[in-house]
């Protein structure tokens, strides 16, 4: 079994074809998915797919790039809306300077009330990081420092390797989407191979970064069996031992999800 971790089966490029997808997600072995909230004010949306699917879970968090617009939620609004059982993670926060839609200022203050939500609940952060590295770093160590560990994925990662190397220090999962197959990409599969085979995740990012051989398509869940294959190659383990790995490493730090029972071997 595999588990898409970070898909947004609520945007219009997957909505019109759902039921179709998630056919196909099934037929190609994935048994868990995660939509993941860019606004904490369109949550019911997202609690409306949940429900319809035993397999699907939510989380609620407020997208960097909409920072500003939802500029001002606490920590505490977080953690009351992660009460609802199909809430099962923080997030999406963190810091993009790519597009500059959100002030750095917004960002960073949505970032330090993401966190605090996550070490509070217990449910981990989905970290969203772009062109950013340094004051990503920065960000985790004063958390760490100040309030001590909390559970968290580097989503997406696009990264240099000093910020996967410190984000694994200090306790966090790194994850990769379709990027990781991309011809170009040999940086980053050089830092795929380094990240410790117990920290890995492997996502989709869907409707975006559809991997090869889908690259510049509409992404969905289905085709993070392509992201895997690529992460099983560049840590030289079969294309089993990936599923079972990131599997194992999503129920761990996804503890509010149950494992189903089909899902193959338990973690630790």
């Amino acid at each position: 079994m595999l588990v898409d971790h970070h898909c947004h089966l609520d945007f219009e490029q997957l909505a019109a074809d759902r039921d179709g997808l998630l056919a196909r997600a099934k037929a190609a072995g994935v048994g868990v998915m995660v939509t993941i909230s860019t606004r904490v004010r369109q949550l019911p949306a997202l609690l409306d797919i949940c429900a319809a699917h035993d397999n699907i879970y939510c989380s609620v968090g407020t997208h960097p790039h909409n920072a500003d617009e939802e500029r001002g939620i606490p920590a505490d609004e977080l953690v009351r809306l992660a009460e609802h059982p199909k809430v099962v993670a923080i997030g999406e926060a963190g810091l993009d300077y790519f597009y500059k839609k959100g002030s750095p200022e917004a960002q960073a203050e949505g970032f330090r009330a993401h966190i605090e939500a996550a070490r509070r609940t217990g449910l981990p952060l989905e970290i969203h990081t772009r062109d950013a590295d340094a004051d990503t770093i920065a960000i985790l160590e004063e958390a760490h420092a100040n309030g001590g560990p909390f559970p968290a994925i580097l989503h997406c990662y696009t990264g240099g390797p000093e910020l996967a190397a410190r984000a694994v220090e200090l306790g966090l999962y790194v994850s990769f989407t379709g990027v990781l197959t991309f011809k170009k990409n040999d940086a980053l599969r050089e830092i795929a191979r380094n990240v410790p085979l117990d920290r890995l995740l492997v996502e989709t990012d869907a409707p975006y970064l559809a991997p090869e051989p889908f690259r510049g398509k509409t992404n969905e869940p289905s085709y993070v069996v392509h992201t895997a294959a690529a992460l099983a190659k560049v840590k030289g383990v079969s294309d089993e031992e990936i599923a079972r790995a990131t599997t194992d490493n999503f129920f761990r730090l996804f503890r509010k999800v149950k494992r189903p029972a089909d899902s193959g071997s338990a973690a630790a």
